[in-house]
């Protein structure tokens, strides 16, 4: 099968998104407006191809690239809805903050096909993946929904100790700035919102540079279902528009998915950290660790789609793979012949594993860590691996990587495969203990003793040991996060719900005439904090 990607002369029309509708739109303060400033062009990783053979990225649609001055609107819009706690949305019953958001997923469906075709165009993902992380996203809303039903069921109760009668609930934290990331710019942005939001906080989301057109089709339904200023949805340059919001100090969580690199900058720039809360998921450099005992078949087969799913760009992905020196030459076939058969091509045409990649400079940046590995002695296992036309990068298989090479330690988020021949075990826990990260791992092997072992060494390196399958972040309801350089917090549906809140109480003495006053708030429906009704 050839390596080559051929782009097509025009989009046809599965791929075609009308997008005057939705160009240069944002949300602020319960109003889609329509910038009349600069823009930003939104580039397709996919080419159009000339006569000549020449390849340019199709522009299929314009951003507002929003001042700071913008940027600040949105963010006095948050704290007016806001309101030191005291909003509609933050005080408003839980049942109704769930019936807004069950509308808001209805009316997310109703955009599907342009969210989907926006996704497969500005990012390159295929037409399958776009889809799951369409209706994902969608069952993430629902899900998230189910799990406050029972938080809130749980914490109706009261309890009684030492002469005081009280109640504990969760309470909004304040104004979130949510920043999603690229690759996955609708369901990652949203595992962060949706929680904040359910939770009674109010928003600003800043949009990712790759990944900004396909929010706009949900704008209105963010307006249709929110109160004015809840959810304030911006685009633009980063120093721009984050910078003054996180200098102001009136940002209370940071909701951030990207780079601990941009991370820091962010906490950095808030002048009172101790009052910022921050949920972040950062980089990963996720090994899979293939035992002698290991079924070798398998686990190539595992590997080559743990690590160039979504051509590799996911902080899940296998970043670099261990192997038993004994089975390395069998493992090595294996994966080879799992990697060529990867078919690539357009995003809309069925079967295609592997596509165009979004970030500009994508493929020499690639090209450089291979290089560099060549250098030090490995080698291109794969044909065709490295080959590169316009912002097609064609995977490599690289091998045998060492600790010299900059494959080794850097995360290349992008289509390479280092391996590394391993002799002993301790090699495995001497990568994990000096290693920035620790999000997981994976293990391949058959035999209990070793596996066992391997655990117990590994279970306080990293936050998930996924055996005989590749890392990944779901079930959604599986906590989801990392050490060093890799996380901060927990989410997952429910530990979301946690980390976008606090634990507050009211607490009462019981005698006789406070109970008395309990009561009567209770059964006069006179609090929405205090109050033992759930409508579920």
């Amino acid at each position: 099968m050839s390596t080559a990607l051929r782009f097509p002369a025009a989009l046809p029309p599965e791929a075609h998104v009308d997008t005057a509708k939705y160009s240069m739109r944002y949300l602020l303060g319960g109003e889609i407006l329509r910038w009349s400033g600069p823009s930003i062009d939104v580039e397709s990783p996919v080419c159009l191809a000339g006569p000549d053979g020449t390849l340019r990225r199709v522009v299929i649609g314009q951003m507002p690239a929003l001042d700071s001055r913008e940027a600040l609107r949105a963010l006095e819009a948050a704290e007016r809805a806001w309101d030191s706690g005291r909003g509609p949305w933050p005080t408003m019953r839980v049942a109704r903050r769930i019936g807004a958001m069950e509308r808001f997923a209805e009316a997310m469906t109703k955009v599907r096909e342009d969210v989907v075709r926006l996704l497969m165009l500005e990012i390159g993902k295929t037409r399958k993946d776009s889809e799951t992380e369409f209706d994902r996203t969608v069952q993430y809303v629902r899900d998230t929904v189910e799990a406050v039903k029972e938080l809130d069921r749980s914490s109706s109760r009261f309890a009684m100790e030492e002469g005081f009668i009280g109640q504990i609930r969760r309470s909004p934290l304040g104004v979130v700035l949510c920043m999603g990331p690229f690759n996955y710019p609708l369901n990652e942005t949203y595992t962060t919102l949706i929680p904040a939001l359910i939770m009674g906080n109010v928003v600003v989301s800043k949009l990712p540079k790759y990944g900004c057109l396909l929010h706009l089709p949900l704008l209105e339904a963010m307006k249709e279902c929110f109160p004015p200023g809840t959810v304030n949805v911006i685009h633009g340059d980063g120093a721009t528009t984050v910078g003054p919001i996180m200098e102001s100090g009136k940002v209370d969580v940071l909701a951030f998915i990207g780079t601990s690199r941009v991370a820091n900058i962010l906490k950095k720039q808030h002048p009172r950290p101790n009052r910022l809360r921050s949920i972040t998921g950062l980089e990963a450099k996720n090994p899979a660790v293939v035992l002698p005992c290991a079924d070798v078949a398998a686990a190539a087969k595992e590997c080559a789609s743990g690590a160039l799913s979504f051509n590799g760009q996911r902080c899940t992905a296998l970043k670099l793979i261990f192997v038993h020196e004994s089975v390395a030459p069998a493992f090595m076939e294996a994966l080879v012949k799992e990697v060529d058969a990867l078919p690539p091509g357009m995003p809309w045409e069925p079967g295609t594993k592997l596509t165009p990649l979004p970030e500009q400079n994508k493929a020499a940046s690639l090209a450089a860590l291979v290089e560099d590995a060549v250098k030090r002695g490995a080698r291109v296992m794969n044909r065709g691996g490295g080959e590169t036309n316009g912002t097609y990068y064609h995977p490599a298989v690289v091998y045998p990587v060492t600790a010299e090479m900059m494959l080794y330690g850097t995360e290349q988020f992008g289509p390479i495969v280092p391996v590394v021949a391993y002799k002993s075990e301790d090699e495995i826990d001497a990568f994990m203990r000096t290693s920035a990260y620790g999000q997981q791992v994976a293990l391949f092997g058959t035999d209990p003793g070793r596996i066992s072992r391997l655990i117990d060494a590994l279970v306080n390196q990293v936050c998930r040991i996924n055996v005989n399958t590749q890392c990944r972040r779901g079930p959604d309801t599986f906590p989801f996060t990392g050490r060093k350089d890799s996380a901060e917090g927990t989410l997952s549906v429910s530990d979301a719900l946690r980390a976008f809140s606090i634990r507050t109480m009211v607490s009462i003495a019981s005698t006789d005439r406070d109970k008395r006053i309990l009561t009567d708030i209770v059964t006069g429906r006179m609090s929405s904090f205090l109050a033992t009704d759930f409508l579920f």
